[in-house]
């Protein structure tokens, strides 16, 4: 007899719930079964899309692709919907147990499996292998991975992110460095850092380099853990390997060498334009995400600044970074599946993904349309660079999905690192106890 996890027992639920749901709606959509639904009536389909791009120009560039998408076909028409940032996932599985779930969403790229093994989307297979087209060519291997349950797809990715180094290239020049050769591992980082640092008596001027200031520890242990995150690619728990325990105790270092209380004082003071470190040359280097590039072309001040791959941990071992992005999805219990299809495929299209990107610096999931907006006549020199720096950082940016073992394992993991950051735990000690937490907790939940 097969035996019942916590999780496959929760998914049970779920799935019966909206299945029960769904036949008291009497809808006619089978689509969660691998067969497309039926549209009824003689008009063109309306769909329901939802999106958190309400302003600025991802709200233009959403608004002008839909009407673009309405204009060149007869058949569809996608009313957008606005939902705040935050409250736009709550409603969606609120929709989706009600049975009355919008056609297309936008949703978080980590959770799709999640929400796969919950009936909560709807699987896109037999779409994608009815095209000519080899739709999974369209994105980086790694974002289609995140989106892929059962070695089925449940959503198309729409964009991403990647983390790397920006630096000061004013700076550099004052120092003696050469700007045009930045940070390729981390001992040219430690190099690099001592010969910006500046002090005026216990004040400091300027601070080389803290990895902490917007980029996380785990950022740094999978970028010293040959790309492998807290969990490997067998869903194996990899919290406290040898090389995530020199990570931590080469973040420890940073702050003994510029002082904890010294960070904590300055994180407080933290905030944006003149009050961002970087920008005020408090900070020489910082890891940072690539999007970090639109805050600084909209400052007032100038900025003379280069982006680089995350330095790796020695020469040859990677310059591992790591993303996160969003995909295209339809809910589960979506009237209208074959147009909600179409448009997805249409969001996902060369064309329309080097569109977004042009208008508001996204780093798109398409790679090909990165690769154009790397040589665009439409941007200047740096946003051709931005393009250029994260095609090239994307190949050994690694996506985290939730694992399905333990989906809520990430506090027991940042509980042991405070623990080593405030003193109270050697490196070693505290990734020793998270490692056996996590074990626990995967244990319980299988």
């Amino acid at each position: 007899m097969k035996k019942f996890t916590k999780r496959s027992l929760v998914s049970l639920v779920l799935s019966v719930g909206a299945v029960l749901l769904l036949a008291g709606c009497g809808s006619n959509n089978d689509s969660a079964t691998g067969k497309p639904g039926t549209n009824a009536g003689d008009g063109p389909v309306e769909i329901e899309f939802w999106s958190f791009w309400g302003s600025g120009p991802r709200s233009e560039a959403v608004n002008k692709i839909i009407t673009d998408f309405n204009e060149k076909q007869d058949d569809i028409v996608v009313k957008h919907v606005y939902q705040p940032w935050g409250d736009i996932w709550t409603k969606s599985l609120a929709s989706v147990a009600a049975g009355n779930p919008p056609d297309v969403i936008i949703q978080d790229i980590n959770s799709v499996k999640q929400r796969a093994d919950a009936n909560q989307a709807i699987n896109l297979q037999p779409y994608i292998d009815k095209e000519d087209e080899e739709i999974e060519s369209r994105f980086y291997p790694q974002l289609l991975d995140a989106a892929t349950y059962e070695d089925e797809v449940y959503g198309l990715p729409f964009n991403t992110d990647t983390q790397v180094l920006f630096y000061n290239k004013d700076l550099f020049e004052k120092a003696g460095l050469d700007p045009e050769t930045p940070p390729a591992t981390w001992a040219d980082l430690e190099e690099y850092a001592s010969a910006l640092e500046e002090k005026d008596g216990d004040k400091w001027k300027t601070i080389g380099f803290y990895p902490l200031w917007s980029t996380g520890e785990d950022v740094w242990a999978i970028n010293a853990d040959n790309g492998t995150s807290w969990f490997d690619s067998k869903d194996e728990v990899k919290i406290n390997t040898p090389n995530k325990v020199e990570s931590l105790q080469w973040v420890l270092d940073w702050q003994n060498h510029i002082g904890k209380s010294t960070v904590e004082s300055y994180e407080a003071e933290f905030g944006a334009g003149i009050a961002d470190p970087f920008v005020s040359e408090l900070v020489a280097m910082r890891g940072q995400n690539i999007n970090y590039f639109v805050e600084l072309q909209q400052l007032d001040q100038d900025v003379n600044f280069g982006v680089a791959l995350l330095p790796e941990k020695t020469e040859g071992s990677g310059h591992y970074s790591w993303g996160g992005g969003f995909t295209a999805e339809i809910p589960y219990g979506a009237k209208n599946p074959d147009a909600s299809w179409e448009f997805i495929k249409y969001l996902t299209s060369d064309d329309v993904q080097e569109y977004w990107g042009s208008q508001g610096f996204d780093i798109m999931a398409n790679q090909s349309a990165n690769e154009s907006l790397a040589k665009s006549s439409e941007l200047d020199e740096n946003g051709q660079m931005i393009y250029e720096i994260a095609n090239e950082a994307l190949e050994t940016t690694v996506i985290t999905p939730v694992p399905l073992s333990a989906p809520d394992y990430l506090p027991l993991v940042n509980t042991e690192i405070d623990a080593a950051m405030l003193g109270n735990k050697s490196a070693k000690e505290a990734l020793d106890d998270a490692q056996k937490s996590v074990e626990n907790l995967v244990e319980q939940n299988n």
